[in-house]
């Protein structure tokens, strides 16, 4: 596989670790294509939170505590924006003002937002190539037994202590994959497709909902696989757990395999639930047993790697 590129699907602390760790191995041979519907505006700034995550984290300066934000953050804008009896329920760190800053102008002087996380990627000396899933806006709504709410405000301002019925996407019928994600995904150089292990309702099912999307991940016509983001029955971070309960489902690995069923080739899942590699092998795929666990830079880049070895031994 040493020429050949990965496409992989993203949103998320998670996601952003492992791609991470494909970057490390891959450069400019990669292409990360994220979850843009989280997007929102607020105090007149458009916020592209899993975006932002993922070139803070490709930029090699984002919170190594938290996953999200900037190391060594300061927080006068905050400060300042409370004194004036602004919104403070989301946070926005001072140099995290600067890139929403040039992103909005630059929306509002109608460029794509391809272009702008393109060029925001070059200036953070990025050598992988970040995608927004689509350039439409399509922002997430979590439907609750009370009524919808944004996305935010559930994740943010509620923290996900809300019980959830199911969600949606708006505009989602009016979007559509951009050139730079079909080419990405018919390029005849590619050799897989990896969905890391980020939340599968709220941050991959939106890239998955963009009309054509899927038909563009099967006739690339190579391996898919999906890391599992659920561990021991529960999320390594984030609401995914929580979620899987309010629908429904026992969060598992299990559970990751039959939402991807149908499209997944391979599931990767930690070995500490080894014990459903049967079950999910019943569905038709193959399984990767391993640690999934990432609490280091090496540990995103092993993973990494071993997915990749997985892929070029035929999934073996």
């Amino acid at each position: 596989m040493s020429r050949s590129r990965i496409v992989a699907l993203a949103g998320g602390v998670g996601g952003a670790k492992l791609a991470q760790g494909l970057a490390q191995s891959l450069g400019d041979r990669l292409t990360i294509i994220v979850n843009t519907g989280d997007d929102f505006e607020h105090v007149g700034l458009r916020i592209s939170p899993d975006i932002d995550t993922m070139l803070y984290t490709l930029g090699g300066i984002a919170n190594r505590a938290q996953g999200w934000g900037i190391e060594g953050e300061t927080w006068s804008f905050m400060d300042q924006l409370a004194r004036l009896g602004g919104p403070t329920w989301f946070q926005l760190g001072d140099r995290d003002v600067a890139l929403h800053s040039l992103r909005s102008a630059r929306l509002r002087a109608g460029d794509r937002l391809t272009a702008i996380t393109n060029d925001l990627a070059q200036a953070l000396g990025i050598t992988s190539n970040i995608l927004p899933m689509t350039d439409s806006e399509t922002p997430t709504v979590v439907c609750t037994p009370d009524g919808d709410l944004p996305f935010q405000d559930y994740f943010v301002r509620l923290r996900c202590d809300v019980t959830i019925t199911g969600f949606r996407f708006e505009n989602i019928d009016q979007a559509r994959p951009t050139p730079e994600v079909e080419e990405a995904l018919a390029s005849s150089e590619l050799s897989a497709i990896v969905i890391c292990p980020s939340n599968p309702y709220v941050s991959i099912e939106p890239i998955l909902s963009v009309p054509g999307m899927k038909a563009l991940l099967k006739a690339a016509g190579v391996p898919i696989i999906a890391v599992s983001p659920i561990v021991a029955g529960a999320a390594i971070k984030g609401p995914a757990a929580r979620m899987m309960r309010d629908l429904g489902f026992e969060p598992s690995a299990l559970a990751c395999a039959r939402h991807y069923s149908g499209l997944i080739d391979a599931l990767v899942v930690d070995s500490q639930d080894a014990a459903e590699a049967k079950a999910v092998e019943e569905l038709g795929m193959k399984v990767l047993v391993t640690d999934t666990i990432m609490r280091t830079e090496e540990d995103r880049k092993r993973l990494a790697d071993e997915c990749l070895e997985f892929v070029a031994k035929g999934l073996q």
